[in-house]
């Protein structure tokens, strides 16, 4: 039986490793972490993602989940900027989750391999092209394939493609949170010169919120959520009651960072890197988890195709397949960014304003289709494989 080696227990690590578990190999997920359950808050799971989590077998653990029918981006005096119809969205592209909560994903994915291959607190300190990984205990082990799927600041990039080790700051902040039920919170973006606010509805009431700042890198706050309640005062007070009604310490923040340089190429002998090991995205098109889940599927499909002289080939394959598509979603986010709430002349905001106001819902959507439209490769069990029998 062939053997994977997957480094980072995040979505994309165990999209690749329930792939390749379906694909009949024998995987091992080394997750640096005691326990399988991620930091973060909501994340919203367009179709291509939902379609990748189909073919997985993993999209009916989440749940019904919610849809979004309207939401509305606007500016923080409420003038409409551009709508979005989500009826129209779910009639071109298929069903859509506005929201869930990442430990939710986490654990639909979880479950769908056996305790065996899942092992907490194991760090991989440096893997070598031909497959083998050194952990921090001093032991390594070998594998046909190894994953990285370590996050923007990995390791096994760092060892494979030194001159790609660095990131840069996106030019913006981020704050995030979930509070409690809120019905009363709007659903939708707010634009503002320096401001995105973002509202995404979950399950049981709560809202996923978060805002992105133009600031200097590095800004800390002692009391993340008393510095954004005095930064959004005279805003609409449903907006600061969701920041109010998140308990303090569930308040995230960070620098939004991207690689410095993007790779050209996912694929260093036996290693491959899927996610935000390989092209981490700022947050403006909502596609980073939702191109790790389309990483671990074309990465699982090819490598269930070959018999074991053809990884390579497969490999090959799998970095042909998704380093175009991924990059130019990197691309498109961060254009977005610069659309959005990094515009700050008042004349140019004002005339983006007017014009995305009138753009009629049919450009918006074709706008969408090459993110929405992606259809996930099959995996194809093995003959016979433990997989195979199991879901018989």
């Amino acid at each position: 039986m062939r053997k994977a080696i997957v480094v980072g227990g995040g979505i994309g690590g165990l999209s690749t490793a329930v792939g390749l578990h379906k694909a009949g190999w024998q995987v091992t997920v080394a997750e640096r972490a005691a326990r399988f359950r991620p930091s973060g808050s909501g994340i919203t799971l367009w179709p291509n993602a939902l379609r990748g989590l189909a073919e997985l077998g993993v999209a009916e653990r989440l749940g019904p989940g919610l849809t979004a029918a309207t939401a509305e981006l606007r500016d923080s005096r409420g003038r409409l900027i551009l709508p979005f119809d989500g009826t129209a969205f779910e009639d071109c592209f298929g069903h859509f989750l506005a929201g869930v909560h990442r430990a939710t994903l986490v654990e639909a994915l979880r479950a769908g391999l056996p305790d065996s291959c899942l092992r907490p607190g194991t760090e991989v300190v440096s893997a070598d092209r031909d497959g083998r990984v050194s952990f921090r205990d001093g032991s390594s082990d070998r594998a046909d394939v190894v994953v990285g799927a370590d996050g923007i600041h990995s390791r096994l990039r760092a060892c494979l493609w030194p001159g790609h080790a660095a990131t840069r700051y996106a030019g913006s902040t981020a704050f995030r949170g979930v509070a409690p039920a809120a019905a009363d919170a709007p659903v939708g973006i707010v634009w503002e010169p320096g401001v995105e606010f973002g509202v995404v509805p979950l399950p049981a009431g709560r809202r996923y919120w978060y805002v992105a700042l133009v600031a200097p890198p590095g800004r800390t706050h002692d009391d993340p959520q008393r510095y954004l309640l005095e930064r959004f005062a005279g805003w609409p007070a449903a907006l600061r009651g969701l920041i109010a009604a998140t308990p303090s310490e569930a308040v995230l923040h960070h620098d939004i960072q991207v690689l410095a340089r993007p790779l050209r190429n996912y694929v260093s002998g036996r290693v491959a890197l899927v996610g935000d090991a390989a092209h981490a995205m700022t947050p403006f098109l909502g596609q980073g988890g939702c191109q790790a889940i389309e990483d671990g599927v074309a990465l699982a499909a090819a490598l269930a195709e070959g018999d074991e002289t053809g990884i390579d080939d497969a490999l090959d394959s799998y970095d042909r397949s998704r380093r175009p598509r991924a990059q130019s979603i990197v691309a498109a986010s961060e254009q977005m960014g610069r659309l959005g709430h990094r515009r700050r002349n008042r004349l140019v905001v004002a005339a983006r304003r007017l014009v995305l106001a009138h753009t009629p819902t049919s450009v918006s959507l074709r706008r969408m289709a090459r993110t929405a439209d992606w259809q996930p490769p099959s995996i194809r069990p093995q003959a016979g494989t433990p997989s195979e029998t199991r879901d018989r």
